[in-house]
């Protein structure tokens, strides 16, 4: 009876095999694109692949509202209130 860490090693040899298997048939089917793409003079344009392309912007870091001067704790003043504020005048911690 074959074991449950034999089991293991096959099921991690056959994904090894399927990972080297993918990346061959991906680098045939990338040159053969290329090929078809060459012959007939087409751009990745002549395709629409630039057409809809999303720009990511990155977000500003909020900056910090609040600081206590004794622990050197800071809050930006969104979301949730932190303990160390809780109970007490926020104004007290106001950066000015």
């Amino acid at each position: 009876m074959t074991t449950y860490q034999e089991y293991k090693a096959k099921i991690a040899e056959l994904e090894t095999l399927a990972e080297t298997a993918r990346k061959n048939e991906l680098a045939a089917a990338k040159e053969q694109i290329a090929s078809i793409m060459r012959n007939y003079n087409l751009s990745p344009s002549d395709l629409g692949a630039s057409a809809k392309v999303k720009v990511v912007k990155t977000r500003a870091p909020v900056p910090t509202k609040y600081r206590d001067d004794a622990t050197g704790q800071t809050w930006t003043g969104r979301g949730r209130a932190p303990k160390w504020l809780e109970g007490k005048d926020k104004a007290q911690f106001l950066i000015k």
